[in-house]
């Protein structure tokens, strides 16, 4: 070979490799996240040995529905255009609980890569049925074209079938298995058409469902609750019903009121599973609406409930609940929470549901609080760190309309993250890792590897309330210097708050911090001292109350190569 042909060779393996190695700079390389909750009711409310933590799933799990098998207890809460959806955790006995994965895990189950983050998975419901052995997840999938679906497994730790289309409108449906094998669906739904009173009337239906074809027998519906408990005081949102039988008798458990502070949960009771009901004299059976605003440890929007038959033979209630800021702001999001339930006369009542509820609950008779431990769900004030040296993603871990696995990658120093020519504010699948939210009083650090190319390209952390109300905190470029920016999002409309020219030779550390409605955002070089960019943010943007919606805030670790967070713009 000749010395130019050498020479020429050795050009080109030099610019491959000073190319790739920008190429790779160019991708964000996470190597750690520290997560630490300190929120003050935990810290003035230290547990006794018989003690556990209410809510017992911190963070936006909502519409809680839970079912049991023998010993094993099952719960599932709403994830809307999250992915994956409907996480599924397991428990022995209503206070120790494991995340055992998602039931929606893969595209042909959720198809939620064009909606909006409030949209996609809607109160599911799980059910084991007996008499087939199969569990039961029917839910509402506003997206995909779905609509109302079921999924099934034999076992929900070794994943489920695909989506079933259902033949009803509606939403929140739940199934119903009876004793003698026959099946039905109640729901939610629109009352019939020119017969709608007032705005929120809704109804409830059911259906006889056919276990052998998966789907509601034609022609059965029926109209067995019309508006509320009294039509006459024209109550809203009835709905998430549940049937349960007991002494012979099918009782229909339902919220009402809305999602919101005038939600409550109610019952009805009948002799047919397929009516008439007539409610309870004494409801609500739980709810927080009727208490006075400024009770201190607050818990409010009580309701959206199911029951279950506890270790100790004792009925226990699920449900959501928010911890609203000292704003009156919910960021952390509609909570899963649990109560004992009497159920010693006809009908259940939630026991202290309807007074202003306690952060300590006594536990079952029998068990030990090992939450936080071998794998149990954290619950009170924590650290969750996340060195992500498993090849297996820590299940609270999500992404937002698209699987993780599209984006993220293991390696020896970290997790890299392959930006997506896709903007947070899009809706579309983002390049963002999330973790829930779970305190009024947090941070979130983390350490980055990463040296954008050019002002497109930007990574770092994002406090998300949806698509149109969030934060974003990163590294982007801009005249061949490098900045931290700072971009607050309201109502759609961007706006940078902060910005500053740093000189990146290592590592980069950033952090969001929250005390109540005051976030901070700062960051650190070189293992030296965190410095603040923007001052004290309000975390307005990051509520329910502001954003509207169904979610709680999420921090993700966020990498686009669509940037529009400029200095100076």
């Amino acid at each position: 070979m000749k010395k130019n042909q050498v020479a020429l060779i050795t050009v080109f393996m030099a610019l491959f490799v000073f190319t790739g190695c920008n190429a790779q700079k160019n991708v964000p390389v996470y190597s750690s996240v520290v997560y630490q909750g300190n929120d003050k009711v935990y810290n003035e409310n230290p547990l006794k040995a018989d003690e556990f933590y209410n809510p017992i799933l911190q963070g936006t799990y909502p519409d809680p529905a839970i079912t049991r098998k023998g010993d094993d207890y099952y719960l599932v809460a709403s994830s809307f255009a999250m992915f994956p959806g409907v996480p599924i955790f397991h428990s022995k006995d209503l206070v120790n609980w494991t995340q055992i994965g998602h039931v929606l895990d893969r595209k042909t189950q959720l198809k939620v890569h064009d909606t909006g983050i409030s949209a996609g998975i809607y109160a599911p419901d799980i059910r084991y049925n007996p008499h087939n052995e199969t569990f039961y997840m029917i839910t509402t999938q506003f997206a995909g074209g779905i609509g109302n679906m079921v999924v099934k497994t034999k076992d929900p730790m070794k994943g489920w079938s695909d989506p079933i289309k259902l033949d009803f409108q509606g939403i929140d449906p739940a199934i119903f298995f009876d004793d003698d094998g026959k099946a039905y669906v109640v729901h939610n739904d629109a009352p019939n058409e020119g017969e709608e009173l007032y705005q929120g009337h809704r109804v409830i239906k059911i259906w006889e469902y056919d276990v052998e074809k998966d789907q509601v027998v034609p022609g059965t519906d029926k109209i067995i609750v019309n508006g509320g408990v009294d039509l006459s005081e024209k109550p809203i949102w009835i709905e998430a019903p549940h049937i349960y039988k007991k002494d012979g008798l099918y009782y229909l458990m339902c919220a009402e009121g809305g999602t919101g502070g005038w939600h409550s949960e109610v019952i009805f009771v009948s002799e047919n599973p397929m009516g008439p009901y007539q409610p309870a004299p004494s409801n609500p059976i739980l709810s927080q609406r009727y208490l006075f605003k400024d009770r201190e440890n607050k818990v409010d929007w009580a309701g959206h409930a199911d029951l279950v038959v506890g270790p100790d033979d004792k009925y226990y209630g699920v449900f959501l609940g928010v911890r609203p800021n000292e704003e009156g702001r919910v960021n952390t999001g509609r909570e899963t929470f649990i109560l004992p339930v009497d159920w010693s006369g006809k009908f259940p009542v939630f026991e202290n549901g309807l007074i202003p509820m306690e952060p300590k609950l006594k536990m079952p008779e029998g068990v030990e609080n090992r939450t936080g431990e071998g794998g149990y769900f954290p619950n009170g004030n924590f650290t969750y760190t996340e060195d992500f040296s498993s090849e297996k993603l820590d299940y609270r871990w999500i992404g937002l309309r698209g699987p993780r696995e599209d984006f993220m990658e293991f390696t020896k120093n970290g997790l890299k993250i392959t930006p997506f020519e896709v903007n947070i504010k899009e809706v579309k699948p983002t390049s963002t890792l999330f973790h829930r939210q779970q305190h009024k009083d947090f941070s979130f650090t983390t350490t980055i590897d990463y040296q954008p190319g050019s002002e497109e390209d930007l990574a770092g952390i994002t406090a998300l309330q949806n698509e149109r109300f969030n934060y974003v905190f990163g590294i982007t470029k801009k005249d061949e210097k490098y900045y931290l920016v700072l971009e607050r999002t309201e109502e759609g409309d961007s706006k940078i708050l902060a910005s500053k020219e740093i000189e990146l030779k290592d590592d980069l550390q950033l952090r969001v911090t929250a005390e109540g409605d005051d976030y901070k955002f700062s960051y650190a070089l070189n293992e030296g001292d965190f410095q603040n960019l923007g001052g004290t943010v309000s975390g307005d943007i990051l509520s329910t109350n502001v954003a509207g919606g169904f979610t709680g805030n999420m921090i993700g670790l966020y990498a686009t190569s669509a940037n529009d967070a400029v200095p100076g713009k």
